[in-house]
């Protein structure tokens, strides 16, 4: 017989029905439907095209069904060798048969808590609770998943996980009493008017990429030969109008489909400070995803201004933590929506006046406008030359078009260009076509990297690139000037580089080299 685990210092004591940590727990029954079910979903285009086309052949009939009941010997396989535990030190994890694999994650080294609940979850009242420990943010490498607990249970894991602490056990039976949960403050919610920037995204043209690689990868089964052929057609017999209206037609269905996407990724979207320190960020329609992170480990945030996004005068906002990486939108805190909630946002999360994005940035040398010019126009300059050397002649012109727009970008990205400091935050502005703001706290910084190309030496340009744990690893102050740039990174550390830089003086000004 366990015990129950000691309480924290600093907590309440567990109430008469508190679940013993030392215990080893099964994953819901439920698991057997519901793993096939979302398997199901993502393998439903390759069973209907078996079961639906070739005329019948029993080699198709016979194939689905081994595809079924594959996937649910899997499932069963899954939850009858899957077992987790938490003590009060860490948390643990057997699963697997002919492998076994025993994971356990010490519990201080938790950073984030992400409950999803796919349509298959929903359904039956399941979530899948993944323990985020570092910066890999790709399911499998980081931290480990049980897939799939009760939503009840999945919120007091998430309690207790966060808390480093014991709550109440969920309670069982259909008429059951949900457990009573602490009131949140509620920093920003979903605003239908933000529906005016789904557009603005892109995603709709995404959408009509993937569904076009399904397409083509099914094209005989699916008997799309006339479209596959035409397809054929237009590339074997180019033709401007033909190509303008094709990139119209691109457009508008793109734009008609970005609006429901917008919909199905941030429906009900939440963000709130919980009592127990974490930042919450609620959203979904079909599939619903809530993603915790303790506030003492956020080290800043990052505006980031798609291209199209920026010109309606929009943005989204990104979370620099410790646990969550800088690729996928586990890190995001809000959706496309005004730049002005975004800075609101930014100030709520942050605890501070005035939200550090907004600082005046001190501008790059013109020798940045050059170097970022060229960096765009050049790779079209090379394509079109080689394209005209070993392409057909209705090839070429294609980039030489291109060049001007390339020019005007590479222009914004100067534009963009900017640095600054104060009391507590490193703010750095880099990229065009996705511009990027960050506010990076001084404290969070361990190290600086420091980056001169041979191009960069020549125009007394410099890269220095800011160190920490959280994030991306590493936020770029971009083609700055040698002097500023070293200086920079002196002050918002101090003692860290200074002992690898040396005073000169040139001309009466001076200078700081590494």
């Amino acid at each position: 017989m366990t015990t129950p685990a000691e309480v924290p210092a600093g907590l309440p004591a567990a109430p008469e029905f508190t679940e013993p940590l030392q215990e080893w727990h099964r994953l819901h029954v439920r698991m057997l439907v519901v793993r096939p079910l979302n398997e199901g979903i993502a393998m439903l285009v390759p069973i209907l095209v078996l079961l639906f086309t070739g005329n019948g052949e029993k080699w198709r009939l016979i194939a689905s069904g081994a595809t079924v009941a594959a996937i649910l010997a899997f499932s069963y396989l899954i939850w009858r060798t899957t077992k987790y535990r938490i003590t009060g030190d860490q948390v643990e994890l057997h699963t697997g048969l002919l492998t076994r694999k025993q994971l356990a994650v010490p519990r201080d080294r938790i950073r984030t808590v992400d409950l999803t609940s796919k349509p298959g979850h929903r359904i039956f009242g399941l979530s899948a609770v993944r323990i985020g420990t570092g910066q890999q943010d790709v399911p499998g490498t980081d931290g480990l998943t049980l897939d799939a607990v009760t939503q009840q249970e999945a919120e007091r894991l998430r309690l207790l996980l966060l808390q480093k602490g014991v709550v109440p056990k969920a309670p069982e039976g259909e008429d059951a009493e949900p457990v009573p949960l602490p009131e949140s403050e509620v920093i920003s919610q979903l605003d239908l008017k933000w529906l005016k920037f789904a557009p603005l995204s892109l995603s709709g043209l995404v959408a009509i990429g993937a569904l076009f690689g399904v397409l083509s990868n099914y094209a005989d089964d699916l008997g799309l030969h006339p479209v596959m052929d035409l397809w054929e057609w237009l590339f074997e017999h180019p033709s401007y109008t033909l190509f303008a209206v094709f990139l119209v037609v691109l457009v508008v269905v793109g734009l008609v489909l970005s609006i429901p996407l917008y919909i199905l990724q941030f429906w009900n979207y939440r963000l709130t400070r919980e009592p127990d320190g974490t930042l919450r960020v609620q959203r979904g329609l079909l599939t619903t995803r809530s993603v915790s992170v303790e506030e003492q480990r956020l080290r800043g945030v990052d505006i980031q201004e798609p291209l199209l996004v920026r010109a309606g005068k929009g943005a989204k906002l990104a979370a620099v933590t410790t646990g969550l990486g800088s690729k996928g939108e586990s890190n995001l805190l809000l959706p496309p929506a005004p730049l002005s909630v975004a800075h609101q946002v930014s100030r709520d999360v942050l605890k501070v006046g005035n939200d550090p994005t907004t600082l005046r940035l001190r501008k790059h040398p013109f020798a940045a406008l050059r170097r970022s010019i060229v960096r765009h126009v050049m790779p079209w300059a090379v394509i079109a030359v080689g394209l005209a050397v070993f392409a057909p002649a209705w090839a070429w012109p294609i980039p030489v078009a291109i060049i001007p727009f390339a020019a005007l970008v590479g222009w914004d990205n100067y534009r963009s260009l900017g640095n600054a400091l104060d009391e507590r935050y490193l703010v750095t502005r880099n990229n065009s076509l996705v511009r990027s703001t960050v506010a990076l706290q001084r404290t969070g910084i361990i190290g600086w990297r420091i980056h001169r190309s041979f191009f960069q030496r020549r125009s007394g340009l410099v890269t220095i690139g800011a160190t920490t744990a959280a994030g991306a690893g590493v936020y770029r102050v971009t083609d700055v000037g040698e002097s500023h740039g070293l200086a920079l990174a002196d002050e918002a550390v101090p003692d860290l580089l200074r002992p690898f830089l040396m005073d000169s003086t040139v001309d009466g000004q001076a200078e700081r080299n590494v």
